[in-house]
């Protein structure tokens, strides 16, 4: 409500109008976000049930992996340098003084195999990918493609979604798998050229208390990241209102969004596999 329609509103009511008015703009927000989760659930489902059309078009998920995944390497690969070296820098500041360098290895494998690479790889690709999913649906929308596919009877989500979003599934672990090779190997060279600590003693602590598990969770948690960046472009792509605008927004909305489901369910999976 503005000030020229509070004008006729009592006083001591305004508070209370105020009050209302806020209230209304978080219900409206709440109602769009269960459109959006049952939409977006409904074309996961859609997506699921088309699955098993994939083999008899495997050069349109091929195409994809090549798109969003190898063409995506370059940009990881330079990502994973620098946050294979920061976290030696950043490990030997908190350690200085307190924690012998023999640790220095362990903490940096931890931090490396279970979050860093893992998350920053999906952070980098859903930058890249999910606004390049929703622009490219958001851009064929505006262009009336879509309904062109349903006149001629083509099934949007069998050849558009079901072939990026396994393209993505797929390709995120391989990506992140690269990203803790890379990772590594600048860490050993960070630590070894920064760092007063011999190459030796550094990888006798990168072997201590390795679990399997932590870079096996931490590559295969990264298919669930794959699964939110292309469902979630793809969901605004379709969403978005005609014109260019639109399309503005449906890719600022992927990124947004994608960032902060990979953030909440890399919690959730953190606790259940503790």
């Amino acid at each position: 409500m503005s000030e020229q329609n509070m004008t006729g509103v009592p006083l001591i009511l305004r508070p209370l109008a105020a009050a209302g008015r806020i209230f209304w703009h978080l219900l409206e927000q709440f109602a769009s976000f269960l459109r959006h989760l049952s939409r977006m659930g409904e074309l996961m489902f859609q997506t699921g049930t088309r699955t098993p059309l994939l083999f008899k078009n495997i050069n349109l998920t091929l195409h994809q992996m090549y798109i969003l995944g190898v063409e995506s390497l370059s940009l990881v690969i330079v990502t994973s340098v620098f946050v294979g070296g920061e976290a030696v820098i950043q490990c030997n500041y908190q350690f200085n003084g307190f924690v012998p360098l023999k640790y220095l290895g362990m903490a940096v494998s931890k931090a490396l195999l279970t979050e860093l690479c893992p998350v920053i790889t999906a952070f980098v690709v859903s930058g890249r990918v999910a606004t390049s999913i929703a622009s490219e649906i958001a851009s064929m929308k505006m262009s009336e493609q879509l309904d062109a596919m349903r006149c001629l009877s083509l099934d949007s989500i069998r050849y558009l979604i079901v072939p990026k979003a396994v393209a993505c599934i797929i390709m995120l672990p391989v990506l992140t798998a690269i990203s803790l090779f890379v990772a590594f190997a600048a860490s050993v060279i960070a630590a070894v050229s920064f760092i007063d600590i011999s190459l030796h003693l550094y990888l006798a602590g990168l072997k201590m208390f390795f679990i399997p598990w932590d870079l096996l969770g931490g590559v295969v948690k990264t298919a669930v990241f794959g699964g939110i960046i292309a469902f979630v472009g793809a969901h605004f792509g379709f969403e978005s209102q005609k014109g260019a605008h639109g399309v503005g927004e449906a890719t600022t909305r992927s990124v947004m969004v994608s960032a902060m489901l990979i953030l909440i369910f890399d919690f959730v999976i953190a606790l259940v596999l503790r």
